[in-house]
């Protein structure tokens, strides 16, 4: 698909992409026919950008590419490069949300795999965001379902229902609207350079 140059520029670019938005907030605005009368309001989405980096280089780079990112991603994050949203370290293993990191690695891929399976339309890259960011629920869930088995965790003063509310049900709102932008964003530079 592309050559290994291609593909090693989109995961350096897909990295550098999770790095980033790791630490940016997703905002909002009012609608824009209340501009008029109330002004441009923006309020937080409660996600950060780092689901979109994640289904963006997918979109754009392939799988092989999408994986590499997060495989590099997850590294950095685990040799104590603070690039995860708490920091950085082996500890990060230990904690709930880790399994949702891991998960980013067959998300990608996968966003990768159906981003290039068919034409780049606007529906074919929302159904390969979708996949990649149901799969990156499921690894997320299946990890905290191990996690809250296993003793070695730690220690949350929450239930496994509670966990997956706050890890994954208060979070998929947002990262919904972000799943829009990327295919959107992805469908017009799919078209600008061509393939």
């Amino acid at each position: 698909m592309f050559a290994a140059s291609n593909q090693l520029l989109w995961s350096m670019i897909g990295l550098l992409l999770t790095m980033g938005g790791t630490f940016l907030e997703v905002y909002g605005t009012s609608l824009p026919w209340n501009w008029s009368q109330q002004g441009i309001k923006t309020f937080p989405l409660g996600v950060s950008y780092q689901m979109g980096a994640v289904l963006l280089v997918g979109c754009l780079g392939g799988r092989n590419a999408a994986a590499l990112s997060q495989i590099a991603y997850l590294v950095m994050g685990l040799t104590l490069l603070p690039v995860f949203a708490e920091g950085g370290g082996i500890g990060y293993v230990k904690l709930s949300q880790f399994g949702y990191l891991l998960g980013f690695i067959p998300g990608a891929w996968i966003c990768g795999y159906f981003a290039f399976k068919a034409r780049p339309r606007l529906e074919t890259l929302a159904f390969s965001c979708l996949c990649g960011l149901l799969t990156v629920h499921l690894c997320g869930i299946t990890y905290l379902i191990v996690n809250y088995i296993f003793p070695w965790r730690v220690a949350e003063n929450i239930s496994l229902i509670q966990a997956i509310l706050r890890y994954s049900w208060f979070s998929l709102p947002g990262q919904m609207v972000v799943v829009c932008a990327v295919t959107v964003i992805a469908y017009i530079l799919r078209h600008i350079m061509f393939y």
